[in-house]
């Protein structure tokens, strides 16, 4: 799977994203180690707090089918700007794949690339429980 790839597959995630209030589609592709890849959107609720973003509702549905290793994430926003990860997003990913790639899109499919361990400099980890 090529980055440019699985930035389209975020891209074309955003077309399922539920988003009444704020307007801002998601989507995010998420690369296991064995090339599978999970797709999600974010889902937004009357109940803010309750709302979910994409780069989550991917993981969710990786580790719900019993993956466990992941190599790369593109996260698409309906912005102009490049998409990244929010602070929640940021520490889910973390608990599984600290040094993981993220592209981040633009709308116009342009991305840049970080590494999740930059994006969230001394993140508390499994290893922080020992």
């Amino acid at each position: 799977m090529t980055d440019r790839q699985l930035a389209e597959l975020a891209l074309d995630a955003r077309k399922n994203a539920y988003t009444p209030y704020s307007n801002f589609n998601v989507g995010a592709a998420l690369l296991c180690a064995d090339g599978t890849v999970f797709t999600g959107c974010n889902v937004e609720n009357a109940a803010y707090g309750s709302t979910i973003c994409a780069e989550r509702v991917a993981l969710v549905k990786a580790i719900s089918e019993g993956q466990r290793s992941f190599t790369a994430i593109a996260i698409a926003g309906s912005g102009d700007d490049f998409c990244w990860p929010c602070g929640s997003c940021r520490q889910m990913l973390c608990e599984f794949a600290p040094d993981l790639r993220v592209l981040a899109v633009r709308q116009d499919g342009q991305f840049e690339i970080s590494t999740l361990d930059t994006l969230l400099p001394h993140a508390f980890g499994p290893a922080a429980l020992e």
